[in-house]
């Protein structure tokens, strides 16, 4: 097949390595426009551009696709068989949809109807789910409300990550693309059903301060759900502290308030949680420091049983809610 290609992260990677190695053609790749990155606003190309430079396939980033004659005039001219979608991050106007003659597919890391939207990964973590999936749809004008294709179910590990787990639903998901390209004329166009639909929307960095009166559970999943982005936090002395990784610990609490620090030796920092529950910081990172284990976190910062984490002392706000 004669394939344009729209995608922008490196979850989109595996789908577009795997189409070049089963021999279709890759006609274009459309990805993001580069944008600033870091404190020195300095241009970062999203991966796919570098990926796809790298192997001769040319590249188009339009900054605002629905309107953008010019690039529809451009796949007019690429003559694609079909258009394919990895987590591209814009909504696609339905003259691009419909163009080619299998009008275009995407693969989403859900099991749709549950989780449509630009997060699905994180929220299946955050909602404590114990699988999630890809699904391969035919897209339309909606939002991933398309006709499904195929669908494969992926357990979620123990204490993995939003970007672990969507690592390995890329990879899933590119095997699931070419069988379904294969298949693209037998494949049964299965409707979703709407009433079981649950949307997943895009997380924003507000949402990732902690709030300590959540049993430790829900924390847990949190900092999993928001690694390696937004990131989940807390505050200390008025300093944002990230949270990299942690677990629920096994014994009881010790009944202080939620946020109240009630160890910090050893390999974790034991923080009060509610219901009586407790979580143990294990990897962690002052703001515009590096990540640190907590053991070696704790020989440079004085942090004490008693202190107090959740306040924003510069600002008077305590924990959010998610």
């Amino acid at each position: 097949m004669r394939i344009a290609f729209f995608g922008s992260p490196a979850a989109a990677l595996p789908s577009l390595e795997r189409l070049l190695a089963s021999g279709h053609a890759v006609a274009m790749a459309v990805t993001q426009p580069d944008k600033p990155a870091g404190r020195g606003k300095s241009t970062s190309a999203p991966p796919v551009k570098a990926f796809a430079h790298d192997r001769g396939i040319r590249v188009l980033q339009p900054a605002r696709i629905r309107n953008d004659a010019a690039f529809l005039d451009e796949l007019r001219a690429a003559d694609p068989d079909i258009n394919v979608i990895v987590a591209y991050g814009q909504i696609l106007p339905a003259a691009v949809i419909y163009l080619p003659r299998w009008k275009s597919v995407n693969v989403h890391f859900s099991l749709l109807p549950k989780y449509r939207g630009a997060a699905p990964v994180e929220w299946a973590i955050l909602n404590g789910e114990r699988n999630t999936g890809v699904t391969i749809f035919e897209l339309n004008e909606k939002m991933d409300e398309g006709d499904t294709l195929a669908r494969e179910k992926v357990e979620i590990r123990p204490r993995e990550t939003a970007g672990e787990l969507e690592a390995r639903l890329a990879d899933v998901g590119a095997g699931l693309l070419i069988g379904t390209l294969d298949q693209i004329d037998s494949l049964p166009r299965v409707p979703q059903d709407p009433s079981l639909a649950t949307l997943a929307p895009r997380l924003k960095k507000e949402q990732g301060l902690i709030d300590w009166a959540k049993d430790a559970a829900a924390i847990e999943r949190m900092v999993r759900a928001f690694s390696p982005w937004p990131g989940a936090f807390t505050y200390w002395r008025g300093e944002r502290l990230i949270l990299h990784a942690g677990r629920v610990s096994g014994d009881g609490g010790p009944g202080g308030a939620p946020g109240q620090v009630a160890a910090a030796a050893g390999a974790g920092l034991a923080v009060c949680c509610g219901n009586g529950s407790v979580y143990i910081i294990e990897r962690l990172q002052r703001e515009n420091k590096k990540a640190l284990a907590a053991a070696e976190f704790l020989r440079g910062t004085k942090i004490a049983p008693g202190d107090v984490l959740g306040e924003n002392r510069k600002s008077g706000n305590y924990s959010s809610r998610i």
